[in-house]
């Protein structure tokens, strides 16, 4: 059977007429609509949150102290100057107590490899000069190969001017009657 709509009708459903019929569809593209909106926006959402939680571990787990740092170092390139450091705070250990006690590492250049140490007396900075070939591969055998190219040894500082307040400006003492 078949009536005026062009739809069969089964017993005991309303037959439904133009205007109905549009109502009905315009519910269910409603319908249709409101699902396709939700899902977009849990789209959006989930893009927007970034990764999700999971049993497996991922890069926002906590990690150890040390492991942090490691990989700080490594992404800035930082191993040279660290090893370095790390020198400078080893030093009695890998010179020795007696060299350690007179001598002591003051800067690191790293573009020359250039490690600068400065003496206690002339005679410690002579005898570091002589050495100067076994520290560095000493240092080379502690930091990896080519860290350190050259040992630069400088001697004890000079005492440092103190301009008192019964002093004339621009006078440099007994000096400036020699030169």
């Amino acid at each position: 059977m078949s009536d005026s709509t062009g739809e069969g009708s089964g017993a005991g459903e309303p037959q439904l007429s133009g205007v109905d019929l549009a109502r009905v569809a315009l519910r269910n593209a409603k319908e249709q609509a409101r699902l396709r909106g939700d899902h977009v926006r849990q789209k959006k959402e989930a893009r927007r949150t970034g990764l999700r939680s999971g049993a497996r571990a991922d890069g926002r787990d906590p990690q150890p102290l040390g492991a942090a740092i490691s990989r700080l170092v490594a992404e800035r390139g930082w191993e040279a100057p660290a090893a370095v450091g790390g020198v400078m705070g080893r030093w009695p250990q890998i010179v020795g107590r007696d060299l350690a006690a007179h001598c002591e590492p003051e800067h690191y250049s790293e573009d020359d490899r250039v490690l600068s140490v400065r003496c206690s007396s002339t005679a410690w900075a002579t005898q570091i000069r002589l050495l100067a070939p076994q520290l560095v591969r000493k240092l080379n055998e502690e930091l990896g190969h080519g860290t350190v190219k050259l040992i630069k040894v400088q001697g004890p500082a000079g005492p440092t001017r103190s301009y008192g307040r019964l002093r004339a400006p621009g006078s440099k003492g007994p000096g400036d009657t020699w030169g």
